[in-house]
């Protein structure tokens, strides 16, 4: 089995374990995190072309993805399905002469994984119907509804047989943008581009450290460095979201209580050495 079909198949495995059907995915964060129960978060990188990683602990079996934020929305959704895509295939280390950072058959079956569960081939035709001549507005409709770039909608389109391979090529230039503002959605995408350029830590981490906060372990600076936010905000977060810290309980205790000390009291004796007083 070729690496696109093996993608595909994991792809079309992974919506039919989780009861997916061929819909749109919504929040691919939530999803990864729910479903495989690893840690995602949003990163800040310097590195321009540094999309995306994961990477697993395998002491703890704990398994990590981190992604970039980003002003495109649809990379970033991508992105994570590739990433996804690595976790499920177990692709820990780059044994064979592999390496993950070049077009390995790793990196295509990645692809070809992330293609299919963004947009599968049902869903396509659910959405298009019967073959007929499409036009860039249904390009904009298809890229609207499946939240993925106009590269990866015509890739499907073509796949099930809507398109031509030189229609394909032509749709394959045109941007997201393009499409938002030319057919009316342009709000829509502007708020996916605002939050797909927010940093997120792990869910489950964040849940831990409001707790912490709750038990007075920890600070509220310590929430808003974890979520990249100011002071100010994580203070408003927390008080919108926990209850206020649990002061520190001192434990009391009576005099009766106390454990017995005993005090040599011979250095006060009339025998002291020589050269010294009492």
């Amino acid at each position: 089995m070729g690496a696109e079909n093996e993608g595909r198949t994991r792809a079309d495995a992974f919506r039919d374990a989780y009861h997916l059907g061929d819909q749109p995915l919504g929040d691919l964060v939530a999803l990864i995190e729910q479903t495989v129960r690893c840690d995602v978060a949003v990163l800040d990188t310097t590195e321009q072309d540094e999309h995306g990683l994961s990477m697993r602990d395998p002491a703890r079996h704990i398994v990590f993805i981190g992604i970039a934020r980003t002003r495109n929305p649809m990379r970033q959704r991508s992105t994570l399905a590739h990433e996804l895509a690595h976790v499920l295939f177990e692709d820990w280390d780059a044994s064979q002469g592999e390496e993950l950072s070049h077009r390995s058959v790793r990196e295509i079956r990645a692809d070809a994984f992330a293609r299919h569960l963004l947009i599968p081939r049902a869903g396509v035709r659910n959405f298009i119907g019967e073959a007929r001549p499409l036009t860039e507005g249904d390009l904009s409709s298809l890229v609207q509804r499946f939240l993925v770039s106009p590269a990866i909608a015509s890739i499907a389109l073509q796949d099930c047989g809507y398109i031509s391979d030189d229609q394909k090529s032509t749709w394959l230039s045109i941007s997201t943008g393009q499409l938002a503002r030319r057919y009316g959605w342009v709000d829509q995408y502007e708020a996916m581009q605002d939050e797909s350029d927010r940093s997120r830590p792990p869910q489950r981490l964040l849940a831990r450290a409001v707790s912490g906060y709750e038990e007075g372990v920890l600070s509220a600076q310590a929430v808003a460095t974890l979520r990249g936010v100011s002071l100010e905000a994580a203070q408003d977060y927390l008080d919108r979201t926990s209850s206020s810290p649990r002061a520190p309980e001192v434990p009391s205790m009576a005099a009766e209580d106390l454990p017995p000390v005993d005090i040599d009291l011979s250095a006060l004796d009339d025998d002291a050495p020589e050269g010294r007083t009492p």
